[in-house]
């Protein structure tokens, strides 16, 4: 793979054409860095913003327009998400984040993710739920979002709790029009929502799934975001960073955790006020891989984000571009590349607090070299390839093995994502995420509390089983991309086990193949599932590689002529991910581009 040889359309001198007519699925779409996009890029000279829903795109180009920064904006979009996309983002649930301060040249994490409460123990689940992990409350860990999106702006920001949260205030309290995607993932789940008493009155308001362009109000969870921001303005007069400890307060240790630790009480959860007061997300490193002249960021391995370095790393001795784009060896290689960091990420990724990460042997380029040589261009693994063994690796007597399994649950719903730049050169990439399918809401407050110990694992083996305390390997992983000329890019997706492969492609479509932002957002996809999926009960497809539609059937006999199961997703499936992605170029201007196969937005000034 040539990983410098990206160059925007402008260096180029070309002008992105507009929008196409819908070609057939299967159709050629002609030479990649030439062919349209269903929509135009976002450009601007200011600020730019993608989003996964339009009204939370809205938000944060409000803030923009307003006078803050890129903080300011992310954060805004984040808290939006968990009103406008109450399916699958909660303002209780998870929120990693990365922030780059152009200023500084520097890059900080903020995991947004919580620990399991202190009487959550492996023993629990095996001996009160026979070795389940049941849907509800007993899934919840502390809530890491809120305390994520107040402690970037007390670091980064300019405004306050109450600013920030007007927007998802006014969604809220006076409702939103429901949307034809989310009105369809919950009329999907319409089950699940009424296995809850205290869920079903908000989310099948009068009594069914709520209808597109129907007006959606979520008036308890209108109420809690109020009482936040006015005690955000209260304290205000001591200064905007007393303000912000108050709304941390009012959550943590006031009425929203008494009402959250009374129902776990009343209800059989695990969560407790101590749990609550004593919780507080860290500004964490992130980590960093080169590529060419290109620097790659993502979070750590409390998360799956250097899962896509790995990726990478191996496929950086490839001449991937010719391949040919999506033909049987690219998708082949890719694949394959996939499967191999996978495989090390069942190993060894976890919460570093907790369990040894042998981080810097995983991403040393010699080590992927040596995984890299396990590609065979002829024959795929039939199954998960075995991890490998970087320098420091723990020993993994006894280790977690992977089992074949079909039943359990479809797969994860949740997760948003935003990204923003600002005029200043910073940027920020956040993947809010948490479903409210799988856990009851909190009466009077309108939050499903965080379920994300649904990607913990019960045996004793795995790098992520349960403990008090320790965090839970998390799928959302925000990203950014450094390029050598002064270039910043912010991206991320939704989708589970499926966002390090997206994005992955993503990176392949820009740097390797020379597409366009939008058009690389665009571009059909696959993904494998020939690992344990993350989410409880951790099924897993042996050998399994799945399509879009649009890639060409010729491409799948070449993939089952290599062993790989081959299936079939439509031609725009919205489980492919939902990427966008936020970018300054060498000229100042500021791209969004954002995938239709979800609600994602994307606006530029």
């Amino acid at each position: 793979m040539t990983v410098d040889s990206y160059r925007s359309p402008l260096d180029a001198g070309t002008v992105h054409p507009g929008p196409a007519a819908t070609a057939s699925p299967h159709a050629s779409t002609g030479h990649p860095t030439q062919s349209r996009a269903s929509r135009p890029e976002a450009l601007g000279t200011h600020h730019a913003v993608a989003a996964g829903h339009p009204l939370a795109a809205l938000a944060a180009h409000r803030i923009l327009e307003a006078g803050g920064n890129a903080v300011d904006a992310g954060v805004a979009a984040g808290i939006c998400l968990g009103v406008v996309h109450p399916d699958i983002v909660s303002f209780a649930g998870v929120a990693p984040i990365m922030l780059y301060q152009a200023e500084r040249r520097a890059v900080t994490t903020i995991s947004g993710l919580g620990v399991w409460p202190r009487r959550a123990t492996l023993e629990y689940f095996r001996d009160r739920c026979g070795g389940d992990m049941p849907e509800g409350l007993l899934r919840t860990v502390v809530p890491g979002a809120p305390d994520a999106w107040i402690t970037a702006l007390e670091h980064f920001g300019t405004l306050g709790f109450a600013e920030v949260a007007q927007s998802a205030i006014e969604c809220a309290r006076d409702g939103f029009p429901m949307g034809p995607f989310v009105a369809r993932i919950i009329g999907d789940n319409e089950a699940a929502y009424r296995r809850w008493p205290t869920s079903a009155p908000i989310f099948l308001p009068g009594g069914r799934a709520p209808r597109p362009g129907q007006r959606f109000v979520q008036a308890d969870l209108g109420r809690t975001l109020t009482y936040l921001a006015d005690e955000d303005r209260a304290a205000r007069r001591a200064g905007r960073v007393a303000g912000l400890a108050a709304a941390r307060d009012a959550f943590y240790r006031g009425d929203v955790a008494a009402t959250i630790a009374r129902y776990h009480a009343a209800e059989g959860g695990l969560l407790t006020r101590e749990d609550l007061a004593e919780f507080r997300v860290g500004l964490e490193p992130p980590v960093r891989a080169a590529f060419g002249t290109r620097e790659l960021v993502t979070c750590g391995f409390w998360c799956q984000g250097p899962v896509l370095i790995q990726m990478l790393q191996i496929l950086d001795g490839l001449d991937v571009a010719a391949l040919g784009h999506n033909t049987p060896e690219y998708v082949h290689t890719v694949t394959e590349a996939m499967k191999l960091a996978f495989a090390d990420r069942e190993a060894y990724y976890g919460d570093p607090r907790h369990v040894p990460v042998p981080g810097p042997g995983l991403l040393d380029p010699a080590y992927a070299a040596a995984r890299r040589g396990l590609i065979d261009p002829a024959r795929a693994w039939p199954a998960m390839p075995p991890a490998g063994t970087p320098a420091g690796a723990p020993s993994r007597s006894g280790a977690a093995r992977a089992v074949p399994a079909g039943a359990g649950s479809a797969g994860a719903l949740g997760t948003s994502y935003v990204a923003v730049v600002d005029r200043h050169g910073n940027a920020f990439s956040a993947t809010p995420s948490d479903v409210s399918t799988d856990t009851p809401v909190v009466p009077g407050t309108g939050l499903t509390v965080s379920s994300r110990g649904s990607q913990g694992w019960l045996d004793p083996g795995h790098a992520s089983v349960v403990a008090p305390g320790k965090r839970p390997r998390l799928t959302p992983s925000p990203a950014m991309l450094f390029d050598a000329d002064g270039g910043v890019m912010a991206f991320g997706t939704p989708g589970g086990d499926v966002q390090a492969q997206a994005m992955l492609q993503l990176l392949l479509n820009l740097v390797a193949v020379g597409m366009t932002p939008q058009r690389a957002v665009e571009a059909p996809r696959f993904a494998t599932q020939s690992f344990p999926d993350s989410f409880w009960p951790h099924r897993y497809f042996p050998g399994r590689v799945t399509l879009e539609g649009r890639i060409e059937e010729t491409t799948a006999d070449g993939l089952r002529a290599r062993g790989h199961d081959v299936q079939r997703w439509g031609d725009w499936e919205w489980r492919a991910g939902g990427v966008c992605l936020a970018r300054i170029d060498a000229h100042g201007v500021r791209w969004g581009a954002a995938d239709p196969r979800r609600d994602s937005y994307a606006v530029a000034w």
